[in-house]
């Protein structure tokens, strides 16, 4: 426990003194993601974790999902929880709200502890992120209609010597960014948004991600 309520203050206290950056979105669609800290507990089993444990990273881990099959865009692709805002939202109050739908999770507003910088989306959205904690969090039940599968990994997979990836992109200035899990990658936008937050959150290291490119899968 005194880990893990270490590991809530530190990364408290680097968000509270983080200056996001916000982008200029202009037509681009608003949507937030949650990067929520929970024990790691049980989930959805990856093959090939790699991350060394180190202190509280044992017991701490990220959710993440997989996309139904059944999307219209980004089927089966990895994400954070989250989506579109809707008109009157805060970026927190989508999140808590999608947590809620896609993964049945129900947080009260005080487990937000910060955000991380917006990332304009080759596909028109201009998404936030915002860090929560989730604490034990035991039951998750993902929504058939936006949830293939619910999976908790653990922070020290993001603290591989082999991540970040990055990968030339033909035609562009910056290479695209991918963050191994397991023996699978997961790539921007959503690696990008956790690479911020193993820099920022995990490291204490100011790192900026806006730049990244994404695949072009991610395009559409």
């Amino acid at each position: 426990m005194q880990r893990t309520d270490a590991l809530r203050a530190l990364i408290a206290n680097r968000l509270s003194a983080w200056a996001h950056h916000e982008p200029d979105a202009g037509a681009c669609k608003p949507a937030a993601v949650g990067l929520v800290i929970a024990d790691e507990g049980t989930g959805a089993a990856l093959r090939g974790l790699t991350g060394k444990p180190r202190g509280w990273s044992t017991r701490a881990a990220l959710i993440l999902t997989r996309r139904a099959a059944r999307m219209n865009r980004h089927a089966g692709q990895w994400a954070l929880p989250g989506g579109r805002m809707d008109a009157g939202e805060t970026a927190e109050q989508t999140v808590l709200r999608e947590l809620a739908e896609e993964v049945g999770l129900v947080l009260d507003p005080g487990v937000v502890l910060g955000r991380l910088d917006s990332f304009v989306t080759r596909s028109g959205y201009a998404i936030t992120p915002v860090v929560l904690w989730a604490g034990a969090a035991r039951v998750l039940q993902a929504n058939p209609d936006e949830v293939a599968s619910i999976h908790r990994i653990p922070l020290a997979e993001l603290l591989r010597e082999d991540a970040p990836m990055l990968e030339p992109l033909e035609g562009s200035a910056h290479p695209v960014l991918k963050m191994p899990v397991g023996r699978q990658w997961i790539a921007a936008p959503t690696a990008a948004l956790l690479y911020q937050f193993r820099e920022v959150c995990l490291q204490g290291r100011a790192t900026r991600v806006w730049h990244f490119e994404q695949p072009r899968f991610a395009w559409r």
